[in-house]
């Protein structure tokens, strides 16, 4: 936190935490080709977490549920209620089960529970999306004041903007730049669909993940073209940093340093809002 002096917080827009398949906690069957896999063969548990959190100066974390595992917030919420200072959960009800909306207006009162996560970019439940079929989430979420973190594909976005549009108290968060797969310029072929998304003041961004899109090396100068460009867009309260630490191809630190230390254009008040004021206020986890 060097050049925004020692009272930065950093908070990590996503994470994943999990245990490993057991009898007792079994996973979902692999019955679908395109069905989610661990970012790692051996599990990150909560333990772990908070030993990199420590290393890499990380004050807390926001835990994505990850879909292998299941719908299920169990292990994330128990790690949130002992570290209520360390982790809060974005969540997950099956959107496949009708009366899933019901648990929507009592969904903040569940202990470390801030609101939803969802891969909309996934084969899975992309067609929810697409066809409509999940509108009531957006209805009942912006009601119960639940914000909403997702990962959709840019020829997607279009659809978030009708959202956003609709439901304007909904506060929502593009997963990672919306990049889901590629490099270089074929991850990035499509960036100008995010940017349009900026005039809606009720979606944020996250800037996670970015170092798996790029053949650069540490410190990515390749990407901070594009972080300037959400930056301009979106206003520094509006652009969260995060790792999705499973899935880094650096350390965890030189991820944050990145942003730290490594971009000079970035006012100190403003690297203040990215790395974790924004998020914090976004969400309603409070400091």
């Amino acid at each position: 936190a060097s050049r925004a002096g020692n009272t930065m917080l950093i908070a990590d827009a996503q994470v994943h935490i999990w245990t490993a398949s057991t009898p007792e906690r079994p996973w979902p069957a692999i019955v679908h080709p395109t069905q989610s896999r661990p970012h790692k063969p051996e599990p990150i548990t909560t333990e772990i977490m908070l030993r990199e959190m420590d290393a890499a100066g990380v004050d807390r974390a926001v835990i994505a549920p990850p879909v292998w595992e299941g719908v299920r917030n169990d292990y994330a919420l128990a790690a949130a209620q002992r570290h209520p200072d360390r982790f809060a959960v974005m969540g997950r009800v099956d959107l496949n089960d009708p009366s899933s909306r019901e648990l929507i207006p009592a969904w903040r009162a569940q202990p470390g529970m801030l609101g939803f996560r969802y891969a909309f970019h996934r084969p899975l439940i992309r067609p929810l999306l697409v066809e409509g079929r999940v509108d009531w989430l957006f209805a009942e979420s912006e009601k119960a004041g639940c914000p909403i973190m997702l990962f959709a594909q840019p020829s997607d976005l279009y659809l978030i903007q009708r959202i956003a549009e609709r439901h304007p108290k909904l506060k929502l968060v593009i997963d990672h730049f919306a990049l889901t797969h590629g490099k270089d310029e074929e991850a990035f072929r499509d960036f100008d669909k995010l940017l349009a998304l900026a005039s809606c003041s009720n979606i944020a961004v996250k800037a996670s993940c970015l170092p798996l899109y790029t053949t650069d090396a540490y410190p990515y100068r390749w990407l901070h073209p594009y972080i300037r460009r959400v930056y301009d867009a979106f206003g520094p309260r509006r652009l969260f940093w995060g790792s999705d630490l499973s899935r880094l191809p650096c350390t965890y630190r030189q991820c944050v340093t990145m942003f730290t230390e490594e971009i000079p254009w970035l006012p100190a008040e403003d690297l203040n809002w990215i790395m974790g004021r924004g998020l914090c206020e976004w969400i309603g986890w409070k400091v």
